[in-house]
This record gives structure tokens, sequence and C-alpha cells, in this order.
């Protein structure tokens, strides 16, 4: 048998990597892509018309959930919770733009209920002596600070609806919105007969009908008509007012489709998802006909964010909002990149046509050819040509899913099941892939990258979820504090070990955690600071950096030469302490260092404050600083033979091994009944900035004590590890979705297997940026100093670039 022969099983096997992943994932990015350009054919651009549709769903279990925290989520847009005032600061923008806020309620008693709900929404908005409203809104109700006026018309007879629409047609100042809703009337009477019925319909069709003309008038004057159709009663309650009582709700669904199929030929917009909705809640209705308090406020939402939303811009509300502007900067951008991925496809298929003919594009090693340094050359600029092609096709994407209504957006959710399910299946998945590390030091490489994959794991799904239980939240703070605990550490480590402070180095670990955070603020029109996580990485580097530049130079080299080398590291460790509480404690000092130019853009957010940035500097300002100190005591437990990681044995002694996990156990039960016991985060915030590194040690501990668990790591969390940069950066845009506000959609009405999808895709992307960056870094830094400082000032110029533009 030839061994050289494999079989089909192990070819595939063989095929399965990362590369046939990302192959894979590229298809199905472009199948989906296809599929949702047939929705937008067949359902339209408008996401109005899906807020107003029934293809939504609440999320949760109606049998289990409190109805007061269930959410209903409508197809394919965000809805936003307006608060009373929000809803105060839409109509005082209104008023201010020089309009109306003038909503008219046309309709039966259910519309009433209504009509009841939403001016008590804006009654629970006003303060003592902020308003100047009528007092007795049975039909009419004013606010005139806000220039906002809500009326009622009973109209239970269609004629009656009729003269009141030909009049609102006729006004010179017509309603903003008009919500209109007919009486029900049974036209399937059990006891008359079928031409009796044929008749009825008819009647009423005719009716319906002469409503359009009216209607479509008031569409031309740019008021929006909403006609909410008649929401279905409860059938299992017997106890029902009598003019209800021997209609079911399949009368309603015949009457409801009456109406739609009558007007829909013309411009008024069908309210189907108030219907859906009362189907959800029908267990809370009064006396089984009237909505329930949940079901209205569901309502009033929906009104709200039809009326409000684009002139609001909320994130988490991209229903009835229109996407942002493009910007020069973006042009540019997307202009340089499209160059690009053009002659990415050039090269492609020269490689094909020269494969074709039997030709080969690189040279033997054994040949010698006085050309050789050209096709070198020839090969790195092409190289770095195809990972910009590629880099501009994901940007496209980017752009694509977060920038434009054309993938569908979802509100997120949480529950206790929804955050802990995915956190133990990934847990335990990542335990079975474990192997030996060549590694035996205090977290060494492969643990520090175990590490890391498994907290972005947690906090990615911590952002998935949008979790704001307190334990919770503080959990994914400990996780960012020790991403810049380990900043701390691993560079202490490798300045101290290497003596390697260059400036070429700090240019190059520089490019690496900022590289796609510079791109995506030109093609994404955000500002630096609202990817808080490089920014963080990236100053406490820097701060890491200068503490060892500054003279006098410190290495382990420099101790053994000179042991008073041991106190200046001392004195360098309380100057760096002192620095960062001169700065915690003086805001205005903090401010002035930080909107200096010329790296002021790096710290000011969309609206030109530096709020996020004094939020998380206060927040880890002792982290790093926790890290390298923790990294200095493990370098002289070392050298004073305290401890021993050389080999694959334990730490200590049994005794203080028994002792030190005991007190390692204790500290992160203290961490956990802290968190538990928390009832302000701010207070709470304030102590964790002091205490976080009492959990992050206590860990290390435990997981390093023992040298069976020392020198073993998953490789499952390694390799998340490796790439966590990326997957923290990338995920804000097409991962979750309206700049991490909400979450992508690719496969609506299937959201667990709409997350695999978006979650595979979303790694797959997260990876090839990180083999793109890996490549360019060589472009970009180069070991000569003098071109590495020629690139920080041109890295500068891009800086003012940014100020300017933001």
């Amino acid at each position: 048998m030839d061994d050289s022969k494999i079989t089909k099983a192990e070819y595939i096997i063989s095929q399965l990597n990362v590369q046939s992943a990302k192959k894979l994932c590229f298809l199905v990015a472009f199948f989906f892509i296809l599929y949702h350009s047939i929705i937008h054919w067949r359902y339209g651009n408008d996401s109005c018309k899906w807020l107003l549709q029934d293809l939504g769903r609440f999320k949760g279990d109606l049998r289990e959930s409190t109805k007061g925290d269930l959410k209903w989520q409508p197809f394919g847009c965000m809805l936003h919770k307006y608060t009373h005032q929000d809803t105060r600061r839409c109509n005082k923008l209104i008023a201010f733009l020089g309009k109306e806020n003038n909503f008219l309620f046309i309709g039966d008693s259910r519309l009433k209920n209504l009509y009841d709900s939403f001016i008590n929404h804006f009654e629970q908005s006003k303060g003592t002596g902020e308003n100047e409203s009528t007092n007795n809104h049975a039909f009419e109700f004013e606010d005139f600070k806000l220039r906002l006026r809500v009326n009622y018309i009973a109209a239970n007879d269609l004629k009656v609806m009729l003269n009141h629409f030909e009049s609102l047609a006729d006004a010179v100042d017509p309603p903003s919105v008009v919500i209109a809703s007919s009486k029900f009337i049974n036209l399937s009477p059990k006891d008359k007969s079928d031409n009796f019925t044929k008749e009825l319909e008819k009647s009423f069709i005719k009716q319906i009908s002469l409503l359009i003309s009216p209607i479509d008038m008031l569409v031309r004057k740019q008021t929006k008509v909403l006609w909410k159709l008649q929401d279905p009663i409860d059938d299992n309650l017997n106890e029902r007012l009598p003019e209800w009582k021997d209609i079911t709700n399949s009368d309603i669904e015949h009457y409801n489709t009456l109406i739609s199929d009558t007007l829909k030929y013309s411009n008024v917009q069908i309210w189907r998802s108030s219907t859906q909705i009362a189907y959800g809640l029908i267990d809370e209705m009064e006396n089984g006909v009237k909505l329930g308090p949940v079901a209205l406020n569901h309502d009033i939402q929906i009104l709200l964010n039809i009326y409000c939303n684009d002139n609001m811009n909320y994130n988490d509300g991209t229903c009835c909002s229109t996407s942002e502007n493009y910007t020069m900067l973006q042009i540019i951008t997307y202009s340089v990149f499209l160059v690009c991925s053009i002659l990415m496809i050039a090269l492609k298929l020269k490689k094909i046509y020269a494969k074709l003919r039997g030709k080969t594009l690189y040279m033997p090693l054994q040949q010698q050819d006085t050309n050789q340094p050209v096709i070198i050359q020839e090969n790195k600029l092409s190289t770095a040509i195809e990972a910009l092609g590629m880099l501009g096709i994901i940007m496209s994407y980017f752009f694509l899913c977060d920038r434009t209504s054309f993938f569908m957006k979802e509100n997120k959710y949480y529950s206790e099941f929804s955050f802990w399910v995915p956190v133990f299946w990934l847990s335990g998945f990542g335990l079975f892939f474990t192997e030996d590390s060549k590694f035996t030091r205090v977290l060494h490489r492969d643990q520090t990258d175990e590490l890391k994959g498994f907290m972005i794991i947690v906090v990615l799904v911590y952002f998935m979820t949008g979790a704001t239980v307190i334990p919770i939240y503080f959990l994914s703070k400990v996780f960012i504090s020790t991403f810049l605990f380990l900043i701390g550490y691993q560079h202490f480590s490798y300045f101290w070990l290497t003596g390697n402070n260059s400036l070429v180095r700090y240019m190059n670990v520089m490019f690496k955690l900022n590289f796609m955070t510079i791109i995506l603020c030109f093609a994404m029109n955000r500002p630096y600071q609202f990817y808080f996580f490089a920014p963080l990485v990236s100053f406490w580097f820097s701060i890491t950096y200068i503490t060892f530049s500054l003279p006098p130079f410190i290495s382990a080299q420099t101790v053994e030469n000179n042991s008073i080398h041991y106190l200046y590291l001392v004195i360098k460790f309380i100057c760096l302490l002192s620095v960062i509480t001169i700065l915690y404690m003086s805001e205005v000092f903090f401010e002035r260092i930080f909107l200096m130019r010329p790296w002021r853009a790096l710290f000011v957010s969309t609206d030109d404050l530096m709020n996020e940035w004094w939020y998380r500097f206060k927040l880890d300002r002792y982290s790093t600083a926790y890290g390298m100190i923790f990294a200095s005591m493990c370098i002289a437990a070392q050298k004073f033979n305290i401890f021993d990681d050389s080999n694959h044995g334990n730490l200590f002694s049994r005794r203080i091994s028994l002792s030190s996990t005991l007190l390692a156990i204790t500290g992160i039960v203290f961490y956990t009944i802290f968190t538990f016991f928390c009832k302000n985060k701010q207070d709470c915030e304030e102590i964790h900035s002091y205490v976080v590194f009492i959990p992050i040690i206590s860990f290390i501990i435990l997981r390093n004590i023992s040298g069976v668990l020392r020198t073993r790591f998953s490789t499952f969390f390694s390799w998340f590890g490796k790439i966590s940069l990326e997957l923290f950066i990338c995920m804000h845009h097409i991962w979750l979705a309206a700049d991490r506000h909400g979450v992508l959609v690719l496969l609506p009405g299937f959201p667990t297997l709409n997350i695999i999808l978006t979650s595979t895709i979303f790694v797959c992307i997260s990876h090839e940026v990180h083999r793109i960056t890996q490549i360019l870094v060589s472009f970009a830094v180069t070991d000569n100093w003098k071109l590495a400082l020629r690139n920080l000032i041109i890295f500068l110029i891009i800086l003012v670039k940014i100020d300017q533009n933001f």
C-alpha cells in the first residue's frame, strides 16, 4: 500500500483550517448580500413600514416572563425606548425647528384608550411649573412650551370619520400625525344569510373607499396617516362587554383584512404591529377587550419612534431613521481602498494567467540572479497591495453593516439564560481543547493568550446581551482591568529582560495596537475614543515605555552591575503612582494635559468632550501600574529563590501552597461579595480602582501555583487571545450594530442561528485583519530608527487631520 496516498476523509480534514473557513465565510457573506437585496426588493427600504408590520416578535418567554419586562422586537430595525425626558427633548427640538407637534386620534373607544395613555406619557414627564398645558384633556391636550397639541375625535361611524377627514384635507395647517381606527362592525353575523353578509361587506368596503381621497390629500401635505387595525379580544373570557360578547377573533381578523385590502391602494400606513402585540399580551386585557398598560406602552413607543427617530438620531433607534451622510474623508478613504482592491484583483488575475501558461512568479533559492533584489522588492510591494486590497473589501463590508440600512439590526436582549449559557458552554468547549505548554514560567505566553481569549469571549457575550446587572457589569470591568494589568506585566518583563526600549520597538507595538482603529476612524467617521479599548492599551503601553525610557535606564543587566538600580526602580514606581494620582485629583490639570494639540483628537469624543476618556482613566488608573509592580515582585522572587518556576513542579511547598490557595480563594470571594452588595455603580467604581488587583492576583495564584495547571493551557482560548485586540475593535460594526448599541441581523427570525452566522464571519474577519496588520507593520515600521521617526511624524500629521475632521 502506498503511504503517500491519503483517503478522501483525511484530505477533507486537512482542508479544515482557518483559510478554508475564511473562504467559506466570504461566500456566506456574499449569499446574505444577495438575500437582503431580495428582501429589500420584496419589502422595500422603508424601516417605518417594517415597524408597522406584524413581522416582529417578543423577546423572552411569554409564559414565564414578567409582562412589564417583555421586549417587542420589530422586524429589521431597532426600537428606542423613549423616556419622558427623551419625549420632551424630541418635541422641543421639533418646536425649535419651527414646526408644530400636532397629533390627532380619530376613532372608537379602544383608540381613546391609546389616546389617554399617550397623554399620560406627557403628563408624567411634566415637572412642577415646567409646562403650561390644559388640564381638561378629555378630548384635547396642549403644551404651549412644546408647541404640542393632541386631540381625540370620537368617530363611531364611518360617515362621521369621512366628514372629519375631508375637513382635515381642506385645512391650511393639518396635524403632523393622524392615528385612525374605525369601530368594529360584525360583518359576518351568524343569524343572517350569506347574501345579507355579502351586501354588508360591499357597503362597508364602499364607505372605506371614500376615505382614500381625503387621506391621500393629507399625506401630500406631509401628514403621516396611520390606520390602526382592530386589536384581538380574549376569546376565553366570558365576562366581556355586551357588544363584544358574541364576537370572535376570526370576525375581527376578517374585518381587518377587508380594511387592509381596501386601503392598500391609498397612501395610508396600515398599523399591523399593534395587533401582533395585543395577541402576545392578550391575557392582560381589561374585560377581555381593552388593552393593558404594557401593550399600550408598546404602542406609544412605536408612535414616538415613528415621529422622533429621524430628528433625534439615537444610536439604538434605527427604525424610521435615515443613514448618516458621508464625509469627504470617508470618500477619500474608500477611493484609496477601491484602487488597492482593483490592483489586487489585477495581480490575482496576472498570477492565474501566468500559472495557466506554465510560468512561475518566484525565484528558486539556489538560482543566482542579479535582478533578485528587484524581484524581492516587487514581491513585497505586491504583498502590501494585496493586503490593502483585501482590507478594502473588508471595510466595504463594515460600511454595509453599520453605515447603511442594508442589513437588519435588532435591539439587545438580556436574560440570565442568554448570558450564562453561552459563557458556560464556551468555557466547557475551551477546557476540552487543552495541551501541554513548552513554557513553565508564571504567566507565560500560552497562559496569557489563554487568559486574554477567555476574557474577550466573556466580554463579547456581555456586549452582545447588553447585561446591566451590577455583578456582571463589574465582571466585565475586572476583565478590562486585567488586560491593562497584563500590558504592564508583559512589557515590564520584556523591557527588564531584554533592555530593548528602542523607538523602533515602540512604533512596532503602537502600529499593531492602532492600525485598524485609525482605519475605522477614517472609514466609519468615528473619533478615536469611540474604540475605547485601543486608546486604553495604547496609552498605558506608552506610560510603561516612558517609565522605562526615562533615565536612569534600568534592566536586569544594569541591576546585576549595580544593585542601587533597585532603588531607582522603586523611585520610578513612586513617581508613576504620584503622577497618576495628581492627574486623578485635579481634573483641570488633567484636561489641560490631554486637550493639548496635536494629541487632543485622541482623547475627545464626537461632541468634542473628553468625558469618556476621563471615565476610562479614573476606572483603570492603577491597573497597569499593578501589573508592573507584580512583574517586578515575580522577578525578585525568582532571583531570591522564593519560588522556582523553571520546571514543571509546584511553586511552593505543600503548606505554603495550601495557604496561598486559601488566600487566593478568599480574595476572589471578597470581590464577588463586594459586587453583589454594591448598590451604586459610581461609588463602587471608585473602590474598584483600588481593589481590582485582588481578584486578578488571586486568579494568577490559583492558575500558577500547581505545576500541572501552570504547564497546561487551552488552545481554544489561546487562539482567540492572539486576536483579542481585533475582536474587541471589529465587534463594534460587524457583530454588534448601530455603534454597538444593537445586534447585526443576517438571518431574520432565527436569533440563535443568526448569532452563529454573524459570529463566524466576525471571527474570520478579525483573524484576517490580524494577518493584514502583521504584513503591513514591516512596511510602516522599519528597523531604521530615522525612518521610524519619519513615520511617527506622519502619524502626528494624521492626528491633526483627525482633529480637523471631528
